[in-house]
């Protein structure tokens, strides 16, 4: 038989059976003096067994340890190597799946989703709270959402760790919630503001009547590291803010 009537009596294509003779899982047939194929049962036999162990899974390097006689790995060896290998693609899924679920059961998703199911319950509180409040969101608020979505994704385990006491802080209870959002306010009201302007100490104080003092650390830790980078893209009154809150905050101390 001809390499089409092959193929359709396998139920393959031609392409993928000159794939299989180019990578060697398939001898070729010897040619007819007119150059043409000639296939046999047992090449219509082997091109089947082919395409049941591609069907199960087997990568073609799999298939063609399975055919060769001196591959050292019978086919029980290789099945029960893929039978784990689905075990754990099924577990990452059933996780994966459990974490939708998660995230389909909240109120609504932000922009910045998919993110943890923590996180992703503290954007919809904000989103709540945006919401009972006259006027556009502020632009600090969003600021701050991409900041958590960003150090969750792959930040150093410190970072992680001042994302997560961010989280806690805002999520305390309503109010506290409230009290970001007005903190929220009083920055952007700064964004092209003088760092002399009244109202760098009103945020400042809000500020640190707000947050955390261990949040915030000290003032020498605006100047280094990931404070520094996260700064850089404030405006300079909001930085002055920022600055007198940890002045504020360490007299108290």
């Amino acid at each position: 038989m001809r390499i089409g009537e092959l193929a359709s009596l396998v139920g393959v294509t031609t392409r993928a059976v000159r794939h299989y003779h180019r990578i060697g899982l398939l001898a070729e047939p010897v040619r007819q003096p007119n150059g043409y194929r000639e296939y046999s049962l047992r090449d219509a036999v082997e091109l089947a067994r082919i395409r049941r162990l591609s069907e199960l899974g087997l990568s073609l390097d799999e298939v063609g340890d399975v055919l060769a006689e001196d591959a050292g790995r019978d086919l029980v060896d290789v099945l029960e190597e893929l039978d784990a290998d689905l075990a754990r693609q099924e577990e990452a899924i059933r996780q994966r799946r459990a974490r939708l679920a998660q995230l389909l059961a909240l109120d609504g998703l932000s922009a910045e989703a998919p993110v943890s199911p923590e996180l992703a319950a503290v954007f919809a509180e904000m989103a709540r709270t945006a919401a009972s409040r006259p006027g556009p969101e502020p632009a600090m608020a969003a600021r701050e959402r991409e900041l958590l979505a960003l150090l969750e994704t792959g930040a150093p385990a410190e970072h992680q760790e001042w994302a997560a006491g961010l989280q806690q802080a805002l999520s305390a209870s309503p109010q506290a919630m409230e009290r970001a959002y007005a903190v929220y306010g009083l920055l952007d009201a700064l964004a092209s503001a003088d760092v002399d302007d009244p109202r760098v100490e009103e945020a400042a104080v809000a500020i640190a009547e707000s947050m955390p003092a261990e949040l915030l650390g000290d003032s020498s830790s605006l100047d280094h590291g990931f404070a520094r980078v996260l700064l850089a893209d404030f405006a300079p009154a909001q930085v002055a803010a920022v600055r007198r809150a940890l002045e504020l905050l360490g007299g108290r101390s």
